[in-house]
């Protein structure tokens, strides 16, 4: 194996259809309670979206349903 050329490695593959140029679809929130702001992602099933505050660990799930909103930022108290 010639370990001196140069090599291409194709990702594109990995983009999955319906997201936004191959990025994970995530919420913005901003945690009240210690006035921090983190994006928290879709779960892998893709029926809500996990996450926790960075700093006193306050868990939050957002679930995914044709009743839902458009909004993608949030404050949580």
């Amino acid at each position: 194996m010639d370990e001196t050329g140069d090599y291409k490695l194709d990702i594109a593959s990995l983009k999955k259809s319906g997201d936004d140029e191959g990025q994970r679809p995530y919420l913005s929130i901003l945690f009240a309670c210690c006035n921090v702001y983190q994006r928290i992602y879709r779960n892998a099933e893709g029926t809500a979206y996990l996450g926790r505050c960075p700093r006193c660990g306050n868990p939050v799930k957002f679930g995914i349903g044709p009743d839902g909103t458009t909004e993608r930022s949030f404050v949580v108290y």
